[in-house]
């Protein structure tokens, strides 16, 4: 049951290709409830880091504890009664552990849907019709077969793109495939550009080469993770400036913004960010968490005992061979300029 559950929350919005190492990792790190209860949020972050969208490991922390003083559900609500489990989450689950007939609806068996019935709206406007539709075929004598089989034609046949329709056993029946085209399935609203914002990223050390970080508040995306300071360029202000000007208000300190390490490119579901990131010496002022939980002065040895959100993995690269006199940035060596 424990590792049904892990594996359906990490599947939510992963691969399975992707998930799988990720799952074998987190088991072994928590093998059962008790331990991933018993764990703090940096040992559950730090497992989860690379698998994005960083809530699904915090809701499992706190479910965690719910599930070892309560124990286990067996039934829909007592499952979407957890923090961050959906209908089709908790139905996956019942079916996959307890052979319960739960029909699921996540985006591989809407896409498929939409295409046996060559669906003319986005499925998101027609939900309720959806789940009536993943209901009536559900085969309530092997629901657990069943729902795993059409989670598979999803991911393996009828594929986002370039889907195997000469492998599907449902293309006598396909709408989508009579009409020519099943790739115009599911019908997607008009998106609209993401967002692009350059943010300016702080590399900062001190005389001992400690670098500092520090600790986002916990609620949004990459709540609870640890990260380089900075911020987002203002218009008209050039890089070093925004850098100067985001560890002063974030952080509260003064320093002297050096040479480029790294620029990188980002994007998220929402938003396309590009990081600027500059080696800066600590010139002033006792570090404060101004925009942030804590803050800490590290030796750049030990950055990998911090989950960091995937773009800085990069940074933390590119800085570590500078300090090792193997980067690309300048050719000092692993030393600042002094001021």
């Amino acid at each position: 049951m424990y590792g049904v559950w892990i594996a359906e929350v990490m599947l939510q919005q992963t691969q399975l290709a992707v998930m799988r190492p990720y799952w074998e990792r987190w088991m072994l790190a928590f093998p059962n409830v008790d331990a991933l209860a018993e764990a703090n949020q940096q040992q559950v972050l730090l497992q989860w880091q690379g698998l994005g969208y960083y809530s699904r490991a915090r809701r499992l922390h706190r479910s965690a504890a719910l599930l070892a003083a309560q124990g286990w559900p067996r039934d829909l609500e007592g499952w979407q009664a957890l923090p961050g489990i959906g209908r089709s989450t908790a139905g996956s689950i019942l079916s996959s552990a307890f052979d319960q007939p739960q029909p699921i609806l996540d985006g591989n068996v809407r896409r498929v849907l939409a295409r046996l019935l060559a669906w003319p709206q986005p499925p998101q406007r027609s939900l309720a019709q959806f789940w009536r539709w993943s209901e009536e075929l559900l085969d309530p004598q092997r629901p657990r077969a069943f729902n795993q089989a059409l989670m598979d034609l999803g991911a393996t046949v009828c594929t986002p793109r370039q889907p195997r329709c000469g492998q599907c056993p449902w293309r006598p029946h396909c709408a989508a495939y009579a009409a020519g085209d099943p790739t115009r399935y599911p019908v997607k609203d008009a998106s609209s550009p993401l967002p692009f914002q350059v943010i300016g990223v702080g590399v900062v050390l001190d005389g001992a080469n400690r670098v500092l970080i520090d600790q986002r508040l916990e609620e949004g995306l990459l709540g609870g993770l640890w990260e380089f300071p900075g911020g987002k360029q203002e218009p008209g202000e050039s890089i070093v400036d925004t850098i100067r000007r985001e560890l002063r208000e974030e952080l509260a300190i003064e320093v002297e913004v050096a040479e480029e390490l790294i620029c990188l490119e980002h994007a998220y579901s929402h938003k396309r960010l590009r990081f600027i990131v500059h080696l800066c010496r600590w010139i002033s002022g006792e570090p404060q968490p101004l925009a942030s939980q804590q803050v800490r002065w590290v030796e750049p040895e030990r950055l990998a005992e911090f989950p960091f959100p995937a773009a800085n993995a990069r940074i933390i690269a590119a800085l570590q061979a500078w300090l090792g006199g193997q980067g690309t940035p300048g050719d000092a060596g692993g030393e600042l300029p002094s001021a």
